[in-house]
């Protein structure tokens, strides 16, 4: 099978969404228990449940692109294609 994309491009994808997952996890679990951080502003929002699974959500997405990537990123490796 054929990679879609470059290899540089593909490890690029594979770490930004492995950083994505990690921080926006946080974000989610932040907002989930309601911490004083997220919700302890007259602006913010009111149902931290609910912004959290919009979080969560995001955080799916993201590992559906890491799958993705990194997929890109092991063929590129089988064919012995190197970063350059």
């Amino acid at each position: 099978m054929k990679p879609m994309f470059s290899a540089g491009t593909a490890w690029c994808c594979t770490i930004i969404s492995v950083f994505a997952i990690l921080i926006l996890s946080v974000i989610g679990l932040l907002f989930r228990n309601r911490h004083e951080s997220m919700m302890g502003s007259i602006n913010d929002p009111t149902d931290g449940k609910a912004v959290a699974a919009t979080i969560f959500a995001s955080v799916v997405v993201y590992a559906v692109f890491l799958v993705f990537c990194a997929g890109q990123a092991w063929l590129h490796s089988r064919r012995g294609v190197r970063l350059q």
